[in-house]
This record gives structure tokens, C-alpha cells and sequence, in this order.
């Protein structure tokens, strides 16, 4: 029996990052690579489910440089992370290293690069993150989802290859056939979000539900929350006789698609797309915070071709209720949206990666 190839995962501690490290880690286990994963502690998280999967933790952090104090011991830590990183690397050297993005990646691919070991990166976002692009000039190719993407210096075209968006098989194979025995009764909504948009959509939200339904739109809500803010949501919902059903951070959100036909949702790469796949509109609400403001960019790329709405988060009092009364009051908004949706698809992505292991892999240097 042959020797299996043995690729490494190194991706950012953030959902953004280590979901499609997931997502392309099952994939390489079913082609029969042998893999391991590299994160920070944040990434522990969305890794436990994950069987078959070598994970290793090493400690990041991001260069900070507000003074000499936060300089000095965030580059030390850097550093220390390098070291350990090579070590690492010395002892479980493999044949190629899939940096995914995020700062938690820099360290490992620092290191590949120092020890000549292949490699390639991965954006996902339409702007290029700054590990990412830090790691240019060290790497084979940097593989994204789409060729529109902005921050990569004019020398390092060659190394771009689109691919598509990393998501789960399961969504990429959705189909609007799962919600042909499901009656929708006017706008059925789906909130989504990270951690911290959950607890801002759960403090903003529920009061312009409320002005639909005083407003006669029919709504039935799919709110995911925070934990401790399911008491406060679901007294509110009940309390005003709106239809809804709370949840916390599930991984496969597969269920709840076939049920909905409107999500407000951060703009984050992954989950534009999932929604894209799935042919569900969305009004995306970027996170004001984002690194180089690229969840505004995400959200400006997916209006921009009439795939989804997009609203600023200091504007949702003012304009969502519009929105949605607007949506409700014309079918052919929504139907507009899907019906432009239905030319997208990732379904190439898996094959795309496939292509590009075999090439780099057979590469004689």
C-alpha cells in the first residue's frame, strides 16, 4: 500500500477562517490524504466534531502596534510561534501546507516557507487579508473564491487561481425540491451572525419585527441568539404573538433553509455563499469592524449582482422595516433575487481543488 500524502491546514482562529479549513479537511479525508489542522485556541470550538482529523493548537496573536508595550510582547509571541512552528514542521514534515487566512495561519506558513516546504493560501473574502498577503511572495499560488478580488499587488497575478467558495457539500447540493412540502405563509426570516452579531441583531431586531407585524406582514422568525439572551427573545415573541423559533450556533444550518425565504445574515464570506447556494435572499448587514472593512466589500460584491440586499448597521431602524414591507408588498423583489441566484454555484469547487493538489503535489520543485 502506498504512502498517503500528508497535507497540513493552517487556518485563523475565526469561523471565517476555520470553517472552510473544515469544510476542505473532510473533503481530503474522504480523497484519502493524510491530514492535519493547525489553529489557535479560538478555533477549538468548530473543530471537536470533526472525526479522523489530526488538530495541533499553537499560540498567535496579531501585531499589535497601538505602543512599544502591546509592539513588543504581540511580535515576541509571533516569534515564539515561528520556533515552534519550524519544530513543528521539523518533526511532522509535510508535502504541502494549505495556509486558509487569519493571523493564527501566519506562523506555520512563515515557517513552511523557511523550510522550502510546498505551499498555497486561500481567500475567501473579496479583499485580501493582511496574513495573506504577507505570505505572497512565499507561496506557489494563493487560490480564491472569486477573480474580482482586491488588494493583491499586480506582480503576484500569476499566482491566482479561482476556485470558488470552500462550503459544505451538503450545501452546495441544497436544493429548492427539500421546500416543495413546505408552505411559506408570507416572510418566513432566518438571523444569523457570529457572537457578537447574534447579541446586536437580538438587541435591534426584534423591535421592527414587531412594527411588521403591527404593519399586518405576516412573519414567522428563526432568531439565533446567545444563550443567555433566549429568555429575553422568546418572553418578547410571545408577548407580541410573533411566530418564532430561537436557536443557538448550530453547524449545519441545512435544516432551517428549507423553511425560510429571507435571511438577515453579517457578510461574511462563508455564509453569502451558503445562502447564495441554497437560493435564499439576504439583506446583508456588514460588521462595521471588520479587518480592512472587507465584510462591506463581501456585501457591496453580492449587491452589486443583484444577489442580495445590503443595509449599514447604523441604518437598520431607519431602513429595514422599508425593506421588508417592500419585499412583502412585491413577490417579484424576492423571485428577482433567486431567480439570479440560480446562475451561481460553487458545485466546481471541490474538482477545482482536486486539480490544483495534483498539479502542485506532482511538481518536481
Amino acid at each position: 500500500m502506498s504512502k498517503k500524502i500528508k497535507i497540513l491546514i493552517a487556518a485563523g482562529g475565526t469561523g471565517g477562517h476555520v470553517i472552510p479549513g473544515c469544510n476542505l479537511a473532510k473533503h481530503l479525508i474522504e480523497k484519502d490524504y493524510d491530514i492535519e489542522l493547525v489553529s489557535d485556541v479560538r478555533g477549538n470550538q468548530y473543530l471537536e466534531k470533526i472525526k479522523d482529523l489530526e488538530i495541533t493548537t499553537l499560540p498567535s496573536s496579531p501585531l499589535k502596534t497601538k505602543n512599544f508595550y502591546s509592539f513588543f510582547i504581540s511580535s515576541t509571541l509571533i516569534f515564539y510561534s515561528i520556533l515552534k512552528s519550524l519544530l513543528y514542521l521539523i518533526f511532522n514534515r509535510p508535502s504541502l501546507v494549505i495556509g486558509m487566512g487569519g493571523y493564527a495561519s501566519f506562523p506555520i506558513c512563515i515557517a513552511a516557507g523557511i523550510l522550502k516546504i510546498k505551499m498555497i493560501i486561500y481567500e475567501n473574502n473579496l479583499v485580501i487579508g493582511k496574513a495573506n498577503k504577507y505570505l505572497l511572495p512565499f507561496v506557489k499560488n494563493i487560490i480564491v473564491s472569486f477573480k474580482d478580488i482586491e488588494g493583491i499587488p499586480v506582480k503576484y497575478n500569476n499566482k491566482i487561481i479561482e476556485i470558488g467558495n470552500i462550503i459544505k457539500k451538503e450545501i452546495i447540493n441544497f436544493s429548492e425540491e427539500s421546500k416543495k412540502d413546505i408552505q411559506i405563509n408570507g416572510l418566513s426570516i432566518i438571523i444569523l451572525g457570529g457572537s457578537q452579531a447574534a447579541k446586536i441583531f437580538a438587541d435591534t431586531l426584534p423591535s421592527i419585527f414587531l412594527k411588521c407585524s403591527t404593519h399586518g406582514i405576516p412573519l414567522k422568525v428563526y432568531q439565533q441568539c446567545l444563550p443567555s439572551q433566549n429568555e429575553k427573545l422568546s418572553f418578547f415573541f410571545k408577548n407580541n404573538n410573533i411566530d418564532f423559533e430561537i436557536f443557538n450556533f448550530k453547524d449545519n444550518l441545512k435544516d432551517y433553509f428549507s423553511k425560510v425565504n429571507l435571511a438577515i445574515t453579517r457578510s461574511g464570506s462563508s455564509i453569502l455563499a451558503e445562502l447564495t447556494n441554497s437560493n435564499i435572499p439576504f439583506i446583508s448587514v456588514p460588521l462595521p469592524t471588520s479587518a480592512d472593512n472587507h465584510q462591506l466589500k463581501n456585501a457591496l460584491f453580492y449587491k452589486k449582482k443583484k444577489l442580495a440586499f445590503l443595509i449599514k448597521e447604523k441604518d437598520l431602524n431607519d431602513d429595514l422595516f422599508n425593506l421588508i414591507k417592500e419585499i412583502y408588498q412585491n413577490n417579484l423583489i424576492l423571485n428577482n433575487i433567486k431567480k439570479n441566484q440560480r446562475q451561481y454555484s460553487d458545485k466546481n469547487v471541490y474538482n477545482n481543488i482536486n486539480q490544483v493538489l495534483k498539479k502542485i503535489i506532482n511538481e518536481k520543485n
